[in-house]
């Protein structure tokens, strides 16, 4: 798995990797409101956000350069000794085979190696059994109070992890 940083033509994949809602719901309930989100939809999300120089998307790609994976690193305020990972998505058919764990461990040596942050942070729904699991196997742990949101008709608890660099 190798990264590059993340092109326009990329949102496509992403939104076909989320294309059921509850699937959604896991992976970006707290970012996009409505559901289906368009590629196009992102690429303006994002936009804006690397136009202000803290907000750095990647894509994984395979030996073949297909893209695979995805995630975003940004500043969550202006110390920039601390990032926070978001939106790490795996194409479908390379789920459940390690490649999630292998993507966070490529997010953790960028923000540590290229950015020069000491911690990193992030959200999960407890709902999301396998991305928990995945994050704690990376060194993740459970920071501060939890919130809760409500998706779907169900209170979803989102816990807040992090993991010194």
């Amino acid at each position: 798995m190798r990264l590059r940083e993340f092109i326009p033509a990329d949102a496509e994949h992403i939104v076909s990797w989320i294309s059921d809602e509850r699937e959604f719901r896991c992976w970006c309930a707290d970012r996009y409101e409505s559901f289906p989100i368009s590629a196009n939809d992102i690429v303006e999300q994002y936009a804006e956000g690397v136009k202000g120089g803290s907000f750095f998307p990647f894509t994984a790609t395979d030996e073949n350069d297909s893209p695979v994976g995805h995630f975003i690193l940004r500043y969550p305020d202006e110390d920039k000794s601390i990032m926070r990972l978001g939106f790490v998505i795996l194409r479908k058919s390379v789920r459940g085979k390690g490649m999630g764990c292998e993507l966070v461990s490529l997010a953790k040596k960028y923000a540590s190696e290229v950015f020069k942050a000491q911690k990193l942070t992030l959200g999960v729904f407890e709902n999301n059994t396998a991305a928990l699991n995945c994050y704690s196997s990376a060194g993740f742990t459970q920071m501060g109070s939890s919130g809760q949101l409500p998706f779907l008709g169900e209170i979803w608890t989102c816990i807040e992890m992090e993991t010194q660099l």
